[in-house]
């Protein structure tokens, strides 16, 4: 890259601010951030709603004057290289990055939004940023009745957080059990088993088709409240809180608007570039091999790699093979979980399980010839290190012997 190239960052989220740091002063860099918070690692958002940390804890690196807080990006000129801005400026770029991140997902719920659009019901909350969290912070209280929508991670973690809080805590999941993409229905279970310890209500298979509201006044208008949650099967979950934990969706719009290539997030080579060979794009919102992410792992080596072709050392981004972690408190009763891979064997597969009911751990992998291709643990990661480094590594191995032997003992490492 030419000594201090202008590049222009848009997010200001944990993508773009390793990709910043990582440039350091070889490049020109602005990074356009929409928050008006301090960057922060979403990651530990739970952990903060929780009550565990203090938001300040949640704080990544200050990145100094390269973020512009508070601004939005609405248009950005390909023609010109120029980004148009909510606050009236226009940078120019030599190299443009998208680092856009994702949106929650808004189910279609009867109630959801009133007829003539607007606001969400007043107690109705998404669990994405920070606001989010505060927002939360400030509602939850002991006793208060608060129901999730959406059993995977995101929503596992705030049906956690909020039980931590004192709330009365009900988990509606339409899959047939929790965390469906990451766990087999063994390991589920036994996060099911953990959860409704910690005093969660968990209903799995379970179609949610509506928001109950009522009007209040408010400031001599009226404003809508939740007051429960509508089953398909005509059952209602009486609710103070409900929290939206149906997934997220790639920001794309400003792609789109620019007429870049956009499928299911905004596409990229192993370059990170987009259809516009001066706009690259880069964690939640990309879509790399037909495959979006969504996870802090990916989104921090894909910037690692950008950085690196953008400082004059060329670097392919082939893909990341990603480990899911969660760490799951209680009163007592902590739950440490970690998956990788796909858990689910095909024919001709071979499992290696491990369960002590007692102890209250699980391990399984899942072999296709003499590669590690998945796997789960649950209660007891002390080996999760050695199956990562050869799931990762795409390993052969001496199957069942070496899985044994990483299984019951971490490998030696």
């Amino acid at each position: 890259m030419t000594s201090k190239q202008r590049v222009v960052v848009i997010g200001g989220g944990l993508a773009g601010l390793r990709l910043a740091a990582r440039l350091g002063p070889a490049a020109a860099v602005t990074v356009l951030g929409e928050e008006p918070h301090a960057p922060y690692n979403r990651v530990l958002l739970a952990e903060v709603l929780a009550g565990r940390y203090g938001a300040d804890v949640a704080a990544l690196p200050a990145p100094g004057p390269v973020l512009r807080r508070g601004v939005r990006a609405v248009r950005i000129d390909r023609a010109a290289r120029r980004v148009h801005c909510d606050d009236g400026t226009a940078p120019e770029y030599d190299v443009l990055v998208l680092a856009t991140g994702s949106n929650p997902v808004l189910p279609a719920l009867r109630g959801l939004f009133a007829p003539d659009g607007g606001e969400l019901p007043e107690g109705v909350h998404a669990f994405r940023t920070m606001d989010d969290c505060l927002a939360l912070d400030e509602a939850v209280r002991p006793g208060v009745r608060a129901v999730v929508i959406g059993g995977g991670l995101l929503g596992v973690s705030a049906a956690r957080a909020l039980a931590a809080r004192g709330a009365q805590v009900v988990l509606a999941q339409q899959a047939e059990r929790l965390m469906e993409r990451q766990l087999d229905a063994d390991s589920a279970a036994l996060l099911r088993e953990h959860l409704a310890g910690l005093g969660v209500e968990i209903h799995t298979e379970c179609r949610v088709r509506g928001l109950a509201t009522t009007d209040t006044p408010l400031r001599g208008a009226s404003s809508r409240r939740v007051t429960g949650v509508e089953l398909a099967d005509g059952y209602r979950l009486d609710a103070d809180i409900v929290v939206l934990a149906c997934g997220v969706r790639p920001r794309t719009g400003l792609a789109q608007a620019a007429g870049l290539e956009v499928r299911k997030g905004i596409v990229v080579d192993d370059r990170l570039r987009t259809s516009d060979p001066h706009v690259h794009a880069i964690g939640d919102c990309a879509e790399h091999a037909g495959r979006l992410y969504g996870l802090a792992g990916p989104a921090l080596e894909q910037a690692d790699a950008l950085a690196a072709t953008l400082t004059g050392s060329p670097t392919d981004y082939t893909g990341t093979r990603a480990l899911t972690r969660l760490t799951l408190g209680g009163a007592g009763r902590p739950l440490d979980l970690a998956a990788f891979g796909d858990p689910t064997p095909l024919p001709g597969d071979d499992v290696v399980r491990l369960a002590d009911a007692t102890r209250r751990t699980y391990r399984k992998v899942v072999l296709r010839g003499d590669r590690l291709v998945g796997g789960v643990l649950l209660g007891e990661l002390s080996t999760v290190g050695a199956l990562a480094r050869s799931w990762e590594g795409d390993e052969s191995l001496d199957a069942p012997h070496d899985m044994f032997h990483l299984l019951t003992d971490d490998g030696g490492h």
